[in-house]
């Protein structure tokens, strides 16, 4: 399990337009705010992914950058139908999400299956995770994430 205080694990993968993304890369440029969620154009993704959008003036000096499994097609699609203005990464393969132990066992009306744990990391320029918020609830946590990268 990671902790805080941990190097973020590093990953290769694809956003939107099959652009390759490495986390690496934005090391001692940007602080990076790595949020894992369930899937594009469902309730709760899409309010998550809008607070994002409508707060991100707010995000200086950070990148952020959405992770599901689904497609770079269906993120693009997700991505012009609520304007969306930063990357989401296609992770079909699982690798990303189980490095960052974000695929688990979940439950829902009484079936259990695995699925992304609604998780974001906020890592700094250095690549240390700074703050985990697991199983997060979407209504208020963009603040939270905001009040964090202040004292970052």
């Amino acid at each position: 399990m990671l902790k805080e205080g941990n190097k973020a694990p590093d990953f290769n993968a694809v956003d939107q337009n099959e652009n390759k993304v490495k986390l690496s890369a934005f090391r001692d440029k940007k602080n990076v705010v790595l949020y894992f969620y369930p899937k594009d154009m469902t309730p709760g993704c899409t309010t998550e992914a809008c607070d994002f959008k409508d707060n991100f003036k707010k995000f200086k000096d950070t990148v952020i950058l959405g992770i599901s499994l689904d497609s770079p097609a269906r993120h693009q699609k997700f991505i012009d139908k609520y304007g969306l203005p930063f990357d989401l990464i296609s992770d079909a393969d699982q690798k990303v999400v189980n490095k960052f132990g974000v695929w688990q066992e979940k439950k829902l009306y009484g079936k259990t299956f695995m699925g992304i744990v609604r998780s974001t990391f906020i890592i700094d320029k250095k690549g240390v995770i700074r703050k985990i918020f697991p199983k997060v609830r979407v209504k208020g946590h963009v603040d939270e994430v905001i009040e964090v990268l202040k004292g970052i």
